[in-house]
């Protein structure tokens, strides 16, 4: 019999332990302590078997940004794993189901995850929100349109980095659709944290005239053959406040000597850098999965969102969060149950795959994930929906 339970605080290691192992290694004593900061064990699940921590999940706490700018509570979902010996008992089933009643009861109205197999996840409920490309630009053709200097680059040592960093980060967060707040504890602990085996991390800061607008996080990984550079330059993270600020930290990272291939991570699909390469076909740009989210709450999620004009029933089917399943009447400024009769009949993963904006109605319908029940329906949800950019968030969690 397999139960689920919070975890002890010295239960964390244990919890965490299962998915550490798919990663051929496990969760040290010191950086279960640092994890402590941001994931505290209230946050964390265990699954037993007896007495026997067999799988385990956590959930961090922050805000993530949804379309018209507003700050919502968010379950960030980490860590979710079963041990080999426990595969097909029910155990992730029983651990996901009761993550997501903890998440409704503490009033986190979405959650969100990135997916190691995404598989896993839609069936219960997390509908893919968001894509994002991973980049390999051949130093020789990372040549941009305008290649002038913009501002003043200054590289940061390890002990500024959390002091001037997150006002930046803070900025482009909160305009940006998809993108999670950061504690100071998170900057220790995740982004600016010295990786083991890795070579040491850069911090570069770009000042304009009103100050500290971009900065890049990046690595060299050194490289070379018959004295002929084969480094390559790794950007894990690239903001800037304003289109000439992130254009002025582009110009900086393209310019940089000695590199063979730069490779840049989680960039948004619509990012400019398509536009400012003279040869963006050299920019080997490989689509991956993005942000997956399930609305553990339609009403509350939907109602914090930006709606644009016109009005609309949807019929939401949700099996593990009864609560959800009903039909919605959506609306600019109002959101509630209703009795009428229904305009669109989906999943509450379709309509997680459409809360940011990241897919259309249209798209979905194509792909037989929305049914129309009216004429005309997918166009206007599409309408009352739409965004002008691509969700992103910068970092996997």
């Amino acid at each position: 019999m397999i139960e689920v339970r919070q975890a002890a605080p010295d239960e964390v290691g244990a919890a965490l332990a299962p998915i550490w192992q798919y990663f051929g290694s496990r969760p040290e004593a010191e950086e279960v302590e640092r994890f402590r900061t941001i994931l505290p064990a209230e946050r964390v699940l265990v699954g037993l078997d007896g007495d026997e921590i067999v799988g385990g999940a956590g959930a961090y706490l922050f805000d993530t940004t949804v379309p018209g700018g507003a700050q919502v509570a968010t379950a960030g979902v980490m860590a979710v794993g079963v041990l080999p010996t426990h595969r097909r008992r029910g155990v992730l089933t029983a651990i996901m189901r009761r993550q997501l009643a903890d998440a409704h009861e503490r009033g986190e109205p979405i959650a969100t995850l990135y997916a190691a197999e995404g598989g896993i996840y839609g069936r219960f409920g997390y509908g893919l929100a968001a894509l994002a490309g991973d980049i390999e630009l051949p130093k020789e053709h990372a040549r941009p349109w305008h290649d002038e200097p913009l501002g003043q680059a200054r590289l940061l040592e390890p002990d500024e980095r959390v002091e001037v960093l997150p006002a930046i980060y803070d900025r482009v967060q909160a305009e940006t659709t998809g993108m999670f707040t950061r504690t100071r504890e998170w900057w220790q602990v995740r982004r600016l944290r010295q990786r083991p085996r890795k070579p040491p991390g850069y911090a570069v800061v770009i000042e304009l005239d009103d100050g500290a607008q971009a900065y890049a996080l990046y690595r060299h990984e050194f490289g070379m053959r018959h004295m002929i550079s084969e480094s390559k330059l790794e950007v894990s993270e690239a903001l800037g406040t304003s289109p000439e600020a992130l254009d002025a930290i582009w110009r900086y990272l393209l310019a940089i000597d000695w590199v063979a291939r730069i490779d840049a991570y989680w960039l948004p699909l619509d990012h400019p850098l398509f536009h400012w390469i003279r040869e963006p076909r050299r920019m080997a740009c490989h689509v991956i999965e993005g942000l997956w989210v399930r609305l553990v709450d339609v009403e509350a999620a939907l109602a914090a969102r930006s709606l644009g004009e016109g009005s609309l029933v949807l019929d939401v089917r949700d099996e593990l969060c009864p609560w959800n399943q009903a039909r919605w009447q959506v609306e600019a400024g109002s959101v509630s149950s209703t009795t009428a009769a229904a305009d669109l009949a989906l999943d509450v993963a379709a309509l997680g795959s459409a809360y940011l904006g990241g897919f259309t109605f249209t798209g979905l319908a194509l792909a037989g994930r929305v049914e129309e029940l009216r004429p005309g329906a997918i166009a206007r949800a599409d309408a009352i929906f739409g965004t002008t950019r691509q969700p992103w968030c910068p970092e996997l969690f």
